[in-house]
């Protein structure tokens, strides 16, 4: 038998998933101020490229937040 479908948490959880992304990208920016010298051009961009991606995933996941948090107000 299927588990019931419990998205109670689900703001909380995108919250913390939030958390981590942010996380993830101050470790590569602190990483390449700190090995910048020893890193190519093309990595450098890559992480940049990564960032972004990252900061696009942010904006969608607070999006989410709202979407949930209003459905769990109705």
């Amino acid at each position: 038998m299927a588990k019931p479908d419990d998205r109670s948490n689900n703001p909380e959880r995108i919250e913390n998933n939030i958390g981590h992304t942010l996380q993830n990208m101050n470790e590569d920016r602190d990483y390449v101020k700190a090995h910048a010298d020893e890193m190519s051009e093309e990595e450098k961009q890559q992480i940049a490229a990564k960032n972004k991606r990252r900061e696009e995933s942010i904006e969608a996941m607070r999006e989410e937040i709202k979407d949930e948090v209003s459905d769990r107000d109705q």
